[in-house]
């Protein structure tokens, strides 16, 4: 079922609920009014004839029946009986005697004072008349064909009007819901309208600030990083194919210059280094991608654990120093005691991740160092671990600093120097993802600082 149609049926069903609830108490308001005046009235009247009747001695039962039969203010169909204290009939102004009178109906009146009751067609009211000493029960009867004709008319008019009010009540449903869907039926088609080659449209967003507006909002927000992702993930993809393509193509093209004929031993020894070379470039090359894949998007199957940070620092420089004899790191540890306890250090994390991060670090300061060599100072500040890295390179022009976070970037500087432009990307993902702080800034000596802020594992 369409909104606007569920919309519509419950402005009906509130409305015409309003509706009937309205007529039915209007209906039997009207109704109790009309029964109580009426028995009002016929008390009135039933209490005059009874007085006459019992207060002029020279009016007996015949000459007050003569001159009631006249009274032009009689009711319909009217009755009237007076009975004294034995029950026995004073006055009766019909002798037709169908109004039922029984014992039961007597002992009442005698007992509460007044009874009313309905027998068709008549009204009927009893009530105790006191003169002097004596009490009297008076039986009053009549038809009021007026006041019931009016309480049908009115039963009449009321239905009528709630079933017009009903039929008022759709069509304005239907009208007002229309009206305000009609911005989210222009939402809806703008959005229709967006696809991969359109992401860069937008919703119009109107000049109110209802939720619609605020809808439209969000959509724009979301087609924004939308767009933002896929710009991103097509640069990525042009950037991988073509850091993939470049060892690939190496490796094709020397296995084909080798195959083109007969070589010596020491050549094809020589070939096979050089492919394995390449092949080992291209699998950390595809290690960092898939690692940087999976941090960006804040994926990870890897458990987190408090960590020493100064192991992680130790246990990457040595794996530096294995694979890189001529790096040299120099590690100073700037606490304020002599003896280091666990837990200035400890911070929560991934042990495997961290020292990722730690390693791509130390080996681009020492890689860019004139000397190979790079300084890293540990020392906790306030709540946090703070790790400064600190090379001796020839420094990094600054409109590079900005752009040395992005993927598969190279500054002017380095492409002398083997690199894919991948580790500070990784590593600025993997801090993030430690909820820390990484930054990078250059001295007046041309020195570079990549400073690293980690939460301690007792302040998360």
């Amino acid at each position: 079922m369409q909104i606007r149609t569920r919309l519509t049926l419950q402005f009906l069903f509130i409305g015409g609920a309003i509706m009937i609830i309205a007529s039915c108490a209007i209906y039997f308001f009207s109704a109790n009014y009309r029964r109580d005046d009426f028995y009002q009235r016929l008390e009135n009247k039933s209490t005059n004839t009874a007085r006459i009747l019992v207060e002029i001695d020279e009016i007996d039962a015949d000459l007050l029946r003569r001159m009631e039969k006249d009274n032009p203010i009689n009711f319909p169909n009217e009755r009237i009986i007076i009975l004294n204290y034995k029950n026995d009939t004073l006055y009766t102004s019909d002798e037709r005697g169908d109004i039922k009178i029984d014992n039961n109906i007597l002992s009442q009146i005698r007992l509460t004072g007044r009874v009313q009751y309905r027998q068709k067609p008549y009204d009927v009211l009893g009530f105790l008349f006191t003169e002097r000493y004596d009490r009297f029960v008076v039986i009053a009867a009549a038809t009021d064909p007026l006041g019931l004709l009016k309480i049908r008319n009115l039963r009449i008019i009321l239905i009528v009007v709630c079933l017009m009010s009903l039929i008022l009540f759709y069509i304005a449903g239907w009208f007002y819901s229309g009206k305000a869907l009609k911005p989210i039926s222009s939402v809806i088609k703008s959005v229709e309208e967006v696809s991969i080659n359109s992401l860069n449209l937008r919703i119009d967003e109107g000049n109110g600030s209802d939720e619609i507006a605020r809808l439209a909002r969000t959509f724009n927000n979301m087609l924004s990083r939308l767009e933002e992702a896929f710009s991103l993930q097509k640069d990525f993809i042009s950037n991988a194919s073509h850091e993939l393509r470049t060892p690939l193509t190496s490796i094709s093209g020397q296995l084909q210059v080798l195959l083109l004929k007969d070589r010596k031993k020491a050549d094809y020894k020589s070939t096979i280094v050089s492919v394995m070379d390449d092949i080992r470039n291209l699998t950390d090359l595809t290690n960092n991608l898939l690692l940087l894949a999976r941090t960006s998007s804040g994926v990870t199957d890897k458990s987190v654990e408090p960590i020493r940070m100064d192991d992680i620092l130790w246990q990457a420089a040595e794996e530096i120093k294995k694979l890189n004899p001529e790096f040299n790191v120099n590690i100073r540890i700037g606490l304020d005691s002599d003896t280091v306890e666990a837990e200035q250090m400890l911070v929560t994390g991934n042990e495997s991740l961290l020292r990722t991060a730690v390693s791509n670090i130390l080996e681009n300061s020492c890689k860019y160092s004139n000397d190979h060599s790079a300084e890293v100072l540990l020392e906790c500040v306030d709540n946090k671990v703070v790790l400064t890295f600190t090379d001796r390179g020839p420094g990094v022009p600054p409109e590079d600093i900005e752009k040395i976070f992005e993927p598969f970037y190279r500054g002017n500087n380095s492409p002398a120097i083997p690199g894919h432009g991948i580790g500070l990307s990784l590593v600025k993902k993997i801090i993030q993802n430690h909820g820390g702080s990484i930054s990078v800034s250059s001295d007046h000596n041309n020195r570079i600082r990549v400073i690293v802020e980690l939460f301690l594992a007792n302040e998360i």
